[in-house]
């Protein structure tokens, strides 16, 4: 499923990616510092949600509380939660 997430409290405005069975596939940031956000998605293509959000999750940016690595993180957590909501409630 593609996946489309408005950040919060940082220079890009949205992230876009595939989410399939867990895999992160595709990531695009709309906005922001280029150099890190066309490197993040060719360092995590094709990672578990999993192990983009150990490794993202938390990473502050300058004085900012979060970060659009940070904001990864929470939309791949999001998407994951909507991928398992209707098997949730089928049970």
């Amino acid at each position: 499923m593609r996946y489309s997430y408005k950040t919060h409290d940082t220079c890009a405005t949205m992230i876009a990616f595939d989410y399939d069975n867990g895999i992160v596939t595709n990531v695009v940031f709309t906005g922001g510092c280029q150099g890190n956000l066309l490197a993040i998605p060719k360092l995590i293509d094709g990672w578990k949600a999993e192990q983009i959000i150990e490794k993202l999750e938390g990473n502050p940016c300058g004085r900012r509380p979060t970060s659009c690595a940070d904001q990864l993180a929470k939309a791949i957590k999001e998407a994951a939660a909507r991928e398992t909501a209707p098997q949730a409630q089928e049970a």
